[in-house]
């Protein structure tokens, strides 16, 4: 008689899963991840077949007595997959000596109870508590890895190898018993510790004993608090004293909820890092969170609030915190990294917006002018559209901040190239003039001149010249009529006569609609078409969307992006250099720009011909 082996694991229907037959399907949630089935009216009847076996662990013998090949196996199959995909399947190990059904489990204080020296998920480690713990709660972490876990009883052997510490100036303070207490609750046994080096309001709950220690720091500061993404101690600690001197110092009073808020939402990243499972900050689906980046939750008091925000720390001390983004591939991305970045709270730039502008008959963006400069200032432009807009004036805002002749900031290598090159080119001295009917007709140069001096009323003067032998690059300036020496309202360079002047028109509408709010002292440098390439990546541009269409312009201007950076690169000689990871301090704002994946170049003036 042959004895099949059993597979050394289980998979088994998550706990806490609920099930609705529908006519002719199922619907099934649980606390990650739901599904709906149909399709078919054997769907309910096939689940009175699983359930059971499902919940109890016999899935795998059902189905060995299932004939390989046959409908009702395929079906299964194809059910199966559904549940896993949504992950409302656990996979466990298999017990190697599984007990008999009619014997019951030993007395949990019974002599012949396995080794105390071996730790369970379901019981309290004995005789292991530091001094002033809390008692560990096991029987809800059970619970909550069952619902959690992609593997329940790994994570609970994690756990039940873990001790916790809270370390406070005052480790009897109402945020340090809290987080005490919540801890706890997660199954840990929790020392307390003194720790003159933290100020008041602050606490720092630690984890070890399973791997490298992990911290996060939690406190009241500003008009709420704040929890740190898990890291190393000396990393959490770092976190919370920038995160402080950026918030500011507590406010007076709060809810009784902040401190629990807080508290609960400390202990539970710190469980979730202890356990392997994934930080809490990744579970709302919040699109506004980048992947791969750490995220800080900021609480309000008044009205009790709380947020993740994308948050990267001047110190990267820990190797995690030191991998960065990859350059964005379409506008979205972005602009979700601008948003990061420019975040009011927790950001590193002013974030651009279009607060208190008109948008007619360009869009326009402002922010304070960065660095401390000229305070009560802000810089003002504008471009096709909002978001690029948004997006032109972030670069701007960055490059001044950065303080050094010759940086350029781009959301990819290819923005970032296309910016660098049209500034160097701007600087050079133009060729002969185009005449005005090589570039009068294009509709984009026709709408953005008549809006500039017909609505805008401006006695405005174009030109553009030849920038590049051999047709390849163009230069527009214009100019307000009877000044030729006077400073141009808006400048490009592109590939032909028509973009050159339409992006050219374009900057003098936006310089003279943002009026006394653009009055900016640093010249800005020509990127007109630069961003084109990144505006139109996965875009859909209807059929007839032409050049004078917003998108269909960008399309076509994108199409001649490559082209036009190769000859401005043998035009200018302008020998472009990237950051490196090794090239700034990890607190330096370059540096942090890049681990949002955006790319700093920078072009020294004397390699520019």
């Amino acid at each position: 008689m042959t004895t099949l082996a059993r597979p050394a694991t289980v998979r088994r229907l998550r706990p806490g899963v609920a099930v609705t037959p529908l006519r002719a399907g199922l619907h099934l949630r649980g606390r990650a991840g739901s599904v709906t089935l149909e399709g078919s009216t054997a769907l309910p009847a096939l689940w009175k077949l699983l359930e059971e076996p499902l919940r109890s662990g016999g899935l795998e013998a059902l189905l060995d007595g299932m004939a390989p090949g046959s409908a009702v196996r395929g079906a299964v199959g194809v059910l199966l997959g559904r549940l896993e995909e949504h992950g409302l399947l656990v996979t466990e190990d298999r017990p190697p000596h599984p007990e008999p059904r009619d014997r019951e489990p030993p007395d949990r204080e019974s002599p012949d109870r396995e080794s105390p020296d071996r730790e369970s998920p379901d019981r309290e480690p004995p005789d292991r508590e530091p001094p002033g713990a809390e008692p560990p709660q096991w029987e809800p972490v059970a619970r909550w890895l069952g619902d959690s876990a992609a593997r329940p009883a790994a994570a609970a052997a994690a756990l039940a190898a873990a001790r916790a510490e809270v370390r406070a100036g005052d480790p009897g303070a109402p945020l340090a018993r809290a987080a005490g207490r919540a801890l706890a609750q997660g199954g840990l046994p929790v020392a307390y510790t003194a720790d003159p080096h933290l100020p008041p309001g602050r606490v720092l709950l630690r984890v070890h004993g399973a791997g490298p220690d992990r911290a996060v720091a939690a406190g009241r500061s500003g008009g709420g608090g704040y929890a740190t993404a898990p890291g190393s101690p000396a990393q959490a600690r770092s976190d919370a004293r920038a995160l402080e001197a950026r918030l500011g110092p507590a406010g007076d009073g709060a809810p009784a909820a902040l401190l629990p808020l807080l508290a609960g939402t400390a202990a539970h990243r710190l469980l979730c890092a202890a356990a392997g499972l994934p930080d809490p900050a990744a579970e709302g689906g919040d699109e506004r969170l980048l992947t791969g980046l750490p995220a800080v939750l900021l609480a309000d008091a008044r009205p009790l609030r709380a947020d993740y925000r994308t948050w990267l720390g001047p110190e990267r001390l820990d190797t995690d915190r030191n991998t960065g983004l990859a350059p964005a591939r379409t506008l979205d991305e972005a602009l979700r990294r601008l948003d990061a970045l420019g975040d009011g709270r927790c950001g590193v730039l002013p974030g651009p917006e279009p607060a208190g502008l008109s948008q007619l008959p360009v869009p326009l963006a402002s922010c304070a002018l960065p660095g401390g400069r000229s305070p009560g200032r802000r810089l003002t432009g504008g471009a096709p559209r909002l978001d690029l807009a948004r997006l032109e004036l972030f670069c701007r805002a960055a490059e001044l901040l950065l303080g050094e002749e010759g940086a350029t900031l781009g959301a990819n290598p290819g923005h970032a190239r296309g910016r660098a090159l049209r500034a160097a080119a701007a600087r050079l001295a133009a060729g002969p003039a185009v005449p005005e009917g090589q570039w009068s007709a294009h509709p984009q140069a026709r709408h953005w001149f008549t809006t500039l001096t017909g609505r805008l009323g401006v006695a405005a003067r174009p030109e553009v010249r030849r920038a590049a032998p051999g047709g390849q690059a163009y230069h527009a300036v214009v100019r307000r009529a009877g000044t030729p020496g006077a400073a141009p309202l808006g400048e490009a360079v592109e590939a032909t006569p028509g973009d050159a002047a339409a992006f050219a028109a374009l900057a003098a509408v936006s310089a003279v609609s943002a009026g006394p709010a653009g009055a900016d002292a640093v010249r800005v440098p020509p990127s007109g078409g630069a961003v084109a390439p990144l505006a139109t990546a996965g875009a859909r541009i209807a059929v007839w969307e032409d050049p004078g269409w917003t998108n269909g312009w960008m399309a076509d201007v994108a199409r001649r992006e490559e082209r036009l950076q190769s000859a401005l690169r043998r035009l200018t000689g302008a020998a472009l250099t990237a950051d490196s990871p090794a090239s700034a301090p990890a607190g330096a704002l370059a540096s942090r720009l890049r681990a949002f994946g955006f790319t700093v170049l920078h072009t020294a003036p004397e390699e520019v011909r």
